[in-house]
């Protein structure tokens, strides 16, 4: 491993200790709010040899001198080496010579966010961190949630009314307390006060305007970086992939630059951000330094990227790679994700097929050369956007309780959970009182 020296503000520079808690930099506040990276020693990065990434291990795990866990704190369910699936048919449907697929529905919850669990909750288990917690209403709940029960630390997943049907589902198969919030605006203070009080580990974005997840978690998706340069012996000319807050982005981003420090390379690829509302798009063009809300002029099918803005970390990436930022709608996203589905045999989620449409249109443009070698970063599988009457999630209640009383029914029941993975049936026996602010 590496040990983290400090976290570091994307915009000012604030150099903050590696325990800070918080949702970004103190001082980079309100319009200009920005997300925390991790900074390593210069002796640990001197060490850094991706050609030499320990073979005897799989997976994520291969690339643990490059991220913040101890070897014996490790968590994991298989992530990582996920395929890159290069394309014929569906290269040629969109206009281009060279077109690959960074398959990571292939991930043990079927989606990206197993990257950012696994390093995430590894490391609330080095620090000795009660419980991990998320706001989510999908993909990185239920990673969460798996990665939680494989270390067997309790987990809490705020979520909202109206998440889908089998993301719900698999959250509360895989043993998290999921709370179901009227108000969606109310999961961010009610995790920032659980933080706070009980020193739960936060793993998702809690505050508004949203920064990003936690820089920790993050660290995870450089590894998508890492593999696709070992698969394709170079970097690729453009990397085009679905955006929200920007959290796969800025971890990826930083895993080329992290390829560049140590002399892998000298470039980064050209990002693609395929977003649903288009708030990096605008704050490309206006060459602003934030990226400002804009009404959700529609209701997006793509709704593990339906946020309405975009955060810093994305806009930095796009900087600093000379990249593109596009707006995809509905029209259109089902039909090319079963045309995916039709031609390659690959099953993604909407979201996932955003970049694809981007790499058309962009294509169609004249920005893209037939030539240009491009890949596209699924993130997760198409059975994550399946009906919501598939799943019982309708037997949740919806909570519109004060904070307080939502937080207390939280604590219980990751007492409850903490009782499965000790074994211990007799549950009036004395516990460990996750509730201890010791830790906050």
């Amino acid at each position: 491993m590496s040990a983290p020296i400090a976290l570091k503000c994307l915009r000012c520079g604030t150099l903050y200790a590696t325990d800070h808690q918080g949702s970004g930099c103190t001082k980079c506040t309100g319009a200009l709010a920005s997300n925390l990276r991790v900074c390593y020693g210069p002796a640990d990065v001197g060490r850094w040899n991706f050609r030499k990434a320990d073979t005897a291990l799989r997976g994520m795990q291969r690339f643990g001198d490059m991220l913040p866990v101890q070897s014996e704190h490790w968590v994991s369910l298989g992530e990582g080496d996920t395929p890159l699936h290069a394309t014929t048919r569906l290269a040629s449907y969109l206009g281009v010579e060279k077109l690959y697929i960074k398959d990571e529905s292939s991930n043990p919850t079927n989606s990206h966010k197993d990257r950012v669990s696994a390093v995430a909750v590894a490391y609330a288990k080095q620090i000795g961190a009660p419980v991990v917690a998320t706001a989510s209403s999908g993909n990185a709940g239920a990673s969460l949630a798996a990665y939680a029960a494989r270390a067997g630390l309790p987990c809490v997943v705020a979520s909202m009314k109206g998440a889908a049907g089998p993301m719900v589902a698999q959250i509360r198969k895989l043993g998290a307390h999921l709370i179901l919030m009227e108000d969606k605006t109310l999961r961010w203070p009610l995790l920032a006060e659980a933080a706070q009080r009980y020193g739960w580990f936060i793993t998702s974005p809690y505050s508004a305007p949203v920064v990003g997840s936690t820089p920790i978690g993050i660290e995870g998706y450089k590894t998508i970086a890492y593999e696709i340069y070992q698969d394709l012996g170079r970097v690729p000319d453009w990397l085009a992939l679905p955006v929200c807050y920007g959290d796969a982005l800025a971890g990826i981003h930083q895993g080329f630059l992290d390829l560049k420090i140590t002399g892998q390379t000298d470039r980064v690829p050209r990002y693609i951000a395929a977003e649903a509302h288009g708030s990096l798009q605008r704050a490309m063009a206006a060459n602003a330094d934030q990226v400002d809300s804009l009404p959700a002029a529609y209701a997006t099918l793509a709704a593990s990227v339906g946020g309405p803005q975009s955060a810093y970390q994305a806009l930095l990436a796009l900087r600093q790679s000379n990249g593109i930022a596009i707006r995809i709608g509905n029209e259109g996203l089902v039909e090319l994700q079963e045309r995916v589905g039709a031609i390659e045999g690959l099953n993604f989620e909407l979201a996932s097929v955003m970049p694809f449409a981007a790499v058309r249109q962009l294509r169609n443009e004249g920005v893209i050369a037939s030539g240009d070698l491009v890949v596209c970063l699924a993130t997760a599988s198409g059975l994550k956007d399946l009906d919501k009457s598939t799943s019982d999630w309708a037997e949740i209640p919806i909570s519109s309780q004060p904070q307080e009383e939502v937080l207390e029914a939280a604590v219980a029941a990751v007492k409850r959970i903490a009782l499965k993975f000790s074994n211990i049936e007799d549950e009036t026996s004395p516990q460990m009182d996750l509730a201890s602010s010791s830790n906050a």
